[in-house]
Formats: structure tokens, C-alpha cells, sequence
């Protein structure tokens, strides 16, 4: 089917391009103007390290000096600090793989690090619209970037793990094709970089991973000076479930005095609900909660204590 659009300028991920840091100082590969495409080839969130052949042990020694390979920036003609760019995102290409994998626990990484001594990792096949894992489970594709930002007013080299006022490590799974987002410009020319892109990922990407894969990001950029943001917003279609549709769900509830310990509580008991009723490991389940299970608060209002509920869609398994 053809394309709306044409592609005006192509960023490739060869390592001219790539940076690691947030960084207002860094020079722009490209200038473009309010109405331009830019395509972007992306690496993965661990920049290479992690093959089709990896294994678990690769991933617990993977570097993280640095951690997202970043391509960009790209720089806006007109964007001004106070102005707000809006990033329409046209298209995602996966690169046919992607990798879903937690750390050991005393790294201390992800949601239940204390719950999983040992490392794992799962490789994933990506096609005809699905992310294939274990026992005939297809996890069905939702490509977003979840890195996209542009630099922040403050000078000097800034962490990309947290996300920030300007965008960044947002991980917002909704920002896929056909979404758009919206950052509020603290630079001259806003300095648009973008990477760390999942082919899936659950709402809470709770093992610290979604499906990371390499991909190609195609956006539309627009200045607007009529608008005004203190943090990113954006408009989004969804999918808001991974069928795109309402669909039966399973749920298990975390119900605690802190948002914090509901949420553990909640992927726990989703994750001994796999292990029972779908007979998978606990690392297994890990993984699958990371990449297709979405968190909700179903409310905060009920003193003393909280609700938080993580769903299980029942189409990721055979019938």
C-alpha cells in the first residue's frame, strides 16, 4: 500500500549518528523544516551486544556504559524554547528479531529483582504481525520508539535512563504508528533524537525490557507557536489492547497501602497464574509480563489501602 508521505532526509544508525546522552551541545546531523520526514534507522536499547544467538549470560554481562544508542539529533528550523514540536510518527519497520531478558537480582534491576536470583533471556521471531515465545504463545507486534525527546536547557551530558521534561526514556507503548507526540522545546531548534525501539511491551515493561529490537522510525515534524507544554503530551488510536479490539481478559489484583507493593504484588500473582494455568517457568512469565501484560490503577482513592490490577489477554495462547 503506498505511503502518504516521501521520505526527505534518512539518519542511518552507522556511529556518526548515534549518541548516548541528552546533550544540548552536540552538533545536529540534519536540519530540516516544519513538514519534513525524517527516516531513522535505530539500534537496540543495549547497542549491539545482544545477538539472535545470545544467551542469558550474555545479557547479565552486557555494558552499560553507555545504554541507548540514540540516532540524531535532528534540528527543526524555527523551534524555540518556549515553542512546542510535534512528532508524528509514520511508520516502524522491525528488523525481523528482538530480545526480552531480565538481570540477575542483585543488579537490581527491573520490578522483582529480590524474586529472581538468576538471569534469563527469551529471542524472539518477528513476523506476520506476531512475536513468537514459548509454548506456541504469539505476542501480536505494537512498534514504538521508546526513547524520543529533544535536549534539555540544562548544559552539559545528561543520563538518558530517566525520562524527562523534554521526552526521552518514556517507554509510553501507545506512541505507536499514526501517534503523535508533542514536547515542550528548551533548545534552539530542538535537537530531536529518538531510539530504543520495542516491537511489544506490556504497560510497566516490568523485567525492564519490552520486545528491544532494532527498527527503522519514520516522523513528521511540525513547530507549533500556539501551543504551550510543560511535559510531553501526545494523541494516540492505540491499540489499547494487543488485538486493537476489546477482548477477554485475565486479571489479578495487588492490593496494598503503596502503589509500589500493589504493583509487585499484582505481576506476582500474574506471574504464579502462569505458572499454573499455562505451564510456563517463572522466568518465563517474567519475560511475557514485561512484553504483553499491561498494568492499570484501578483506583487510589480508598484509604488506607490501593488497587492496582495487571491484565492478561487470553489471545496470546492456542486454543
Amino acid at each position: 500500500m503506498p505511503s502518504d508521505y516521501t521520505i526527505d532526509y534518512e539518519l542511518t544508525a552507522a556511529e556518526e549518528n548515534i549518541h548516548h546522552s541528552w546533550d544540548n551541545g552536540l552538533e545536529p546531523h540534519v536540519t530540516v523544516e516544519s513538514g519534513d520526514v525524517v527516516r531513522f534507522e535505530c539500534r537496540d536499547a543495549l547497542d549491539r551486544q545482544i545477538t539472535p544467538q545470545s544467551t542469558a549470560e550474555d545479557f547479565a554481562n552486557a555494558d552499560f556504559d553507555p545504554v541507548h544508542p540514540l540516532t540524531g539529533p535532528v534540528e527543526i528550523t524555527g523551534a524555540e524554547p518556549g515553542d512546542v514540536l510535534a512528532v508524528e510518527f509514520l511508520d516502524f519497520e522491525h528488523q525481523g528479531w528482538g530480545y526480552t531478558g531480565f538481570f540477575p537480582g542483585d543488579m537490581g534491576f527491573g520490578l522483582l529483582p529480590k524474586d529472581f536470583e538468576k538471569p534469563g533471556l527469551h529471542i524472539w521471531d518477528l513476523d506476520d504481525g506476531v512475536a513468537h515465545f514459548v509454548n506456541d504463545i504469539e505476542v501480536p507486534l505494537g512498534m514504538f520508539a521508546g526513547v524520543s525527546g529533544v535536549a534539555p536547557a540544562e548544559d552539559g551530558a545528561h543520563n538518558t535512563l530517566p525520562p524527562r521534561d523534554t521526552g526521552g526514556n518514556m517507554d509510553i507503548k501507545h506512541l505507536t504508528k499514526g501517534s503523535t507526540l508533542y514536547l515542550p522545546v528548551e533548545v534552539e531548534g530542538g535537537l530531536f533524537s529518538t531510539g530504543d525501539c520495542h516491537a511489544a511491551q506490556g504497560d510497566g515493561e516490568v523485567c525492564v525490557t519490552g520486545i528491544e529490537a532494532p527498527m527503522f522510525v519514520t516522523t513528521r515534524f511540525d513547530v507549533l507557536k500556539n501551543k504551550t507544554i510543560s511535559q510531553p503530551e501526545f494523541e494516540t488510536s492505540g491499540p489499547f489492547t494487543p488485538t486493537g479490539a476489546d477482548e477477554p481478559m485475565y486479571g489479578t489484583s495487588g492490593i496494598a497501602d503503596d502503589l509500589m507493593v500493589a504493583t509487585k504484588k499484582a505481576i506476582r500473582h500474574m506471574i504464579s497464574h502462569l505458572k499454573v494455568e499455562h505451564g510456563l517457568t517463572a522466568g518465563e512469565a517474567y519475560i511475557l509480563c514485561s512484553a504483553a501484560v499491561d498494568l492499570k490503577i484501578n483506583e487510589v482513592v480508598d484509604a488506607p489501602n490501593w488497587t492496582v490490577s495487571a491484565y492478561l489477554p487470553k489471545s496470546l495462547f492456542p486454543e
